[in-house]
């Protein structure tokens, strides 16, 4: 009757210890998708996030560049904007005024300081 006592109580206690290690096993299993899961948000704010600041801002100063711009080009071109159109703008380029056609995304930096956004309308109906 004693042995019978002890082998209850010894399958009691492995019942309670095999439900623990059921959930660490789970956990276990669950720990490389967690870790996965980690590493993209962490990525995400370390590489894609600033990156993404970054080509809004470049797009903000190439939708902001105005006719009499001194600007910096990609390629090391500097020269002073004449024409906008659409996706691209002619420059001037040394003493000799050469004038040169370059897209848009070609623009690295716009060497000229705004006071304050672009004043389209002619009309000066609402200064007063």
């Amino acid at each position: 009757m004693l042995n019978f006592l002890a082998l209850t109580a010894d399958t009691a206690a492995t019942g309670a210890t095999g439900d623990a290690t059921q959930q660490a096993g789970a956990l276990a299993s669950l720990m490389p998708f967690i870790l996965m899961g980690l590493l993209f948000v962490v990525m995400y704010f370390l590489m894609i996030r600033p990156q993404k600041k970054k080509q809004k801002e470049e797009q903000k100063m190439r939708e902001s560049i105005r006719v009499g711009d001194e600007i910096t080009t990609i390629g090391g071109i500097r020269g002073r904007i004449v024409n906008i159109k659409e996706d691209e703008f002619v420059i001037e380029t040394g003493a000799d005024r050469n004038k040169m056609v370059i897209k848009k995304w070609a623009l690295q930096s716009c060497d000229t300081v705004h006071d304050g956004p672009a004043d389209d309308d002619d009309d000066d109906d609402d200064d007063i």
